[in-house]
């Protein structure tokens, strides 16, 4: 997915509002093909179409009026939130996604990540704790297995966690599970990303 959303936890109600970039893409996949389509869309646009109109401008977020944050990940994190696709572990980050990371994580407020998204944290957080899954091609089903030792290069611990679990760093307040990082599934990848979304809850 190239056009990524945010989640927000709206406090004691556990309603949810979605805010995305107003950035242009990095590309446009054409999903049938599976390459570059030549031409180019908007990530707040595009993100709308999925959320069926529901979002807002992450630039006119306000970190005091929510519980809590998830990133729901996908390739749009790796291609429009940073720089990770092409840069690995010296990306660089948004600086909206930036800023909002810092403010959640200054307030105390817990942070969700899944699939590709916990490299955000990495980034961000020195010394925090994540998982992408494996840090091994445990049979296959973690091709991006060497995910976790880029984020082990940019000081971070890497906890292995199979695709149904999540993972808890509870001095940061950062939750974390692989979901499509592993090969597996629908029903295993949906188990784990319900793991991380009822941690966060659990936190806020």
């Amino acid at each position: 997915m190239c056009a990524s959303m945010f989640c927000f936890l709206l406090p004691a109600t556990r309603k949810v509002k979605i805010f995305a970039p107003n950035i242009e893409q990095r590309d446009v996949v054409n999903h049938l093909k599976g390459s570059p389509a030549d031409e180019k869309r908007n990530v707040l646009v595009e993100s709308a179409r999925l959320a069926r109109g529901n979002i807002q401008d992450l630039a006119e977020l306000k970190v005091g009026e929510f519980d809590a944050v998830i990133f729901p990940g996908g390739f749009g994190v790796a291609k429009n939130l940073c720089s990770w696709a092409v840069d690995g572990k010296n990306c660089t980050i948004n600086e909206h996604v930036n800023s909002t990371l810092r403010a959640f994580h200054s307030a105390k407020k817990p942070i969700g990540l899944c699939c590709i998204s916990p490299v955000l944290a990495a980034k961000v957080f020195p010394g925090c704790e994540v998982t992408v899954g494996q840090d091994k091609n445990v049979d296959g089903r973690f091709p991006d297995a060497e995910t976790a030792s880029a984020i082990a290069e940019l000081g971070c611990k890497h906890i292995c966690k199979d695709v149904s679990e999540s993972h808890v760093d509870k001095a940061n307040k950062i939750v974390t599970t692989c979901a499509f990082m592993c090969k597996a599934p629908l029903h295993e990848i949906f188990d784990g990303i319900g793991t991380m979304v009822e941690e966060v809850l659990q936190l806020a």
